[in-house]
């Protein structure tokens, strides 16, 4: 019996949680090809066909000024946080249904964790932390 509560600590201790598995940022930079036709990060972002994403986390949904959200995404009352921002990164029409966001998502939980990480570097000037 006691043996299997070990086994199952073991497990737990090595097995990345979603929401607090260590991504690395240089990977998530390739991931992050996969956005960059439609969002830019870093100083010199600007709006494109998405906004850019400069210091995301802890931000309001549709808060980018001078970007033209849809109402579904404007009024939908996220606060970009990291369980939300990997939810709606694996499927954004199904976690704000009516977004103009056509990206079919990111599946693989690890690009997840990479991107996540990446984007987390930026602040909102679009400076690495």
């Amino acid at each position: 019996m006691a043996c299997r509560a070990v086994i199952a600590l073991l497990i737990l201790a090595v097995s990345p949680h979603p929401a607090t598995a260590a991504g690395d940022a240089a990977a998530g930079e390739k991931v992050f090809l996969k956005c960059r036709a439609c969002h830019q990060i870093g100083e010199t972002a600007k709006n494109a066909v998405g906004p850019r994403l400069n210091g995301l986390f802890g931000r309001p949904a549709g808060s980018i000024e001078g970007y033209s959200y849809s109402p579904a995404n404007k009024n939908s009352g996220i606060v970009w946080d990291e369980p939300t921002f990997r939810d709606y990164i694996k499927a954004p029409q199904a976690k704000i249904p009516g977004t103009k966001m056509t990206f079919v998502g990111l599946k693989a939980d690890q690009e997840i964790d990479d991107v996540v990480a990446f984007l987390k570097q930026f602040d909102a000037d679009g400076k690495k932390k």
